[in-house]
């Protein structure tokens, strides 16, 4: 009896472990909702384009994509918060050209690094801008709307989505290159600076195009020109700022990462997903009517983009004068 008992613990004990549930490591993923971190308000570029994707992205990967606006601060806010987030694939960032590269540069300590701090999940779209102008104003072409700054009429403001946006460092470009001066208005987002320009309040604004296409296309707003080198489809009849200036091009580029430490195969299955998902009709339409180009790149190739970007970025911005770091 009493060896009978001792053989018995080891088979008992193995019953007791089969019957426990598994870890949540061991589950597969995703086993729960996924949190997706917007650094930008509700009505952005960013927050739009967001959630076309993740509204596909739902049904590809089994689980609800919930969205959690954190803006401020060009990025910054949602940057770190995303930072410290538990890297087990539960938490995505949706990281963009102004948030990861920009917004670091205007401050005097840079409290994050976007290839450092970060994995590289997907690169999903390639976003263009748009030389947009409230339809108070009477101006058609880039040079129109050079000459109206030329002439010295007040007020004459650009809204941007706030200090460190692509917005705010497009159209400071524009500026330089055009030979212009405008009053820089920073505004608490894309949502809020189009709306701006839209009622009159400011008078142009050099902005993401998902931005802006709402207002365009309900005659709130004129776009004048695109920040593509060349004409693309996706603005049909609106011409580049390089046929008035020759040379200029400015796009941002939005993707996923994930917290520093996260696995890779849910590293990879995420970008499979997306993949997947970039490929529905509803997809295909939304991004096609912001104005935004699909564009897929793998982990590898996304991180250099981001690499690149930071190098291009960080020439851009001391150049305008606007490095604090």
């Amino acid at each position: 009896m009493r060896r009978s008992s001792l053989v018995s613990v080891p088979l008992a004990l193995a019953l007791v472990a089969a019957a426990v549930p598994a870890t949540a490591a061991e589950q597969p993923y995703p086993h729960r909702p996924i949190r997706v971190i917007v650094p930008n308000g509700p009505g952005s570029s960013v927050d739009t384009l967001t959630r076309i994707v993740t509204n596909s992205l739902t049904h590809t990967i089994g689980q609800q994509l919930v969205i959690d606006n954190r803006a401020g601060a060009g990025g910054i806010i949602g940057m770190e918060i995303a930072k410290s987030a538990n890297p087990d694939g539960h938490t995505m960032i949706a990281a963009t050209t102004a948030a990861s590269t920009i917004a670091r540069l205007l401050v005097k300590k840079a409290t994050y690094h976007p290839v450092n701090d970060y994995e590289s999940v997907v690169h999903f779209a390639t976003t263009l801008n748009v030389l947009a102008v409230t339809t108070k104003l009477p101006v058609r072409s880039t040079q129109a709307l050079i000459d109206y700054a030329k002439s010295g009429k007040k007020p004459f403001n650009m809204a941007s989505a706030g200090v460190g946006s692509q917005s705010h460092l497009s159209g400071a470009y524009f500026q330089q290159r055009a030979g212009i001066e405008s009053l820089h208005v920073p505004y608490k987002g894309g949502g809020p600076s189009s709306a701006a320009v839209a009622s009159g309040e400011s008078q142009w604004t050099l902005i993401p195009s998902a931005a802006a296409m709402r207002h365009v296309a309900a005659g709130r707003m004129r776009a004048v020109a695109q920040t593509l080198p060349k004409p693309t489809p996706l603005l049909p009849g609106i011409p580049p700022i390089a046929d008035t200036i020759p040379g200029f091009e400015y796009t941002g580029w939005m993707g996923f990462f994930a917290p520093k430490g996260t696995p890779k195969a849910i590293i990879q299955k995420m970008y499979s997903a997306v993949a997947e998902a970039m490929k529905a009709p509803e997809v295909k339409k939304g991004m096609a009517f912001q104005a935004t180009e699909i564009d897929v790149r793998g982990p590898d190739a996304f991180r250099k983009v981001v690499r690149d970007t930071m190098v291009q970025n960080a020439k851009l911005v001391k150049s305008l004068g606007l490095a604090k770091n």
